[in-house]
């Protein structure tokens, strides 16, 4: 089976289950027969491991490739300070390079069918002093799947930043609902909501886990992953 089906994966906010929903999005996909491959081109908030700074979210979609690679391909640009990543990058004394990001995403793209690029917190982001995060999937020509965090302002999130993804001219390709909490009695009429009105398709309802990983959710992305694999 073959597929030339990559995507950027950004999401309505930090913190709304954009990592775990992405390497979960690679194991679905993997399990159909094709190569995959994450990528988290830029990480704010990492750790010095033997002389080596490792970010979390990066080492999860590293581990859930079905290709072996380098991190420095999953990872080109990682930083220290948990904060926004221009300013992650200035405190390391640095400028986030959009050169190594797309020579490390070309590499990639040679060994697997399916690459998925996880951006950083939401969409509006300032990436250096004239790039947005908008500028990366532009530059690596990938149309954008949005994941939704549904809480309570889930619509006015996800509402403004389809918006701000169509008027940025990229591709909605489609969106996933991540459930984020338990108790928000409105989470279904939420979801019915943003479905009528984004342009592009629901692909994946994920209800709430009180510690999701990619292994519990994958289960719930069987259609996306069908989705994805067919483009």
């Amino acid at each position: 089976m073959q597929s030339s089906a990559h995507l950027f994966v950004t999401g309505t906010d930090t913190g709304i289950g954009k990592s775990v929903v992405t390497a979960a999005l690679l194991r679905a996909i993997g399990s159909r027969g094709l190569r995959v491959a994450g990528m988290k081109p830029v990480a704010a908030g990492a750790t010095w491991i033997d002389g080596e700074l490792v970010n979390d979210d990066a080492v999860l979609l590293q581990a859930h490739a079905n290709v072996e690679l380098r991190r420095e391909l999953v990872c080109p640009c990682v930083y220290e300070a948990p904060t926004a990543p221009h300013l992650a990058a200035a405190a390391a004394g640095e400028s986030i390079d959009l050169d190594r990001i797309d020579a490390a995403y070309r590499q990639l793209r040679l060994r697997a069918d399916v690459v998925l690029v996880e951006g950083i917190g939401g969409w509006a982001l300032p990436l250096t002093a004239h790039a947005m995060l908008a500028d990366l999937p532009r530059r690596l020509g990938l149309p954008v799947l949005l994941v939704v965090g549904i809480r309570l302002g889930a619509l006015n999130h996800a509402l403004l930043t389809a918006r701000a993804i169509v008027a940025d001219g990229l591709s909605f390709a489609g969106w996933i609902a991540n459930t984020l909490t338990p108790d928000y009695a409105w989470g279904d009429a939420t979801i019915d909501t943003l479905a009528a009105r984004l342009p592009a398709p629901l692909l994946a309802r994920v209800p709430y886990r009180p510690d999701p990983t990619p292994d519990t959710i994958a289960p719930f992305l069987d259609a996306a992953a069908v989705h994805i694999a067919a483009c």
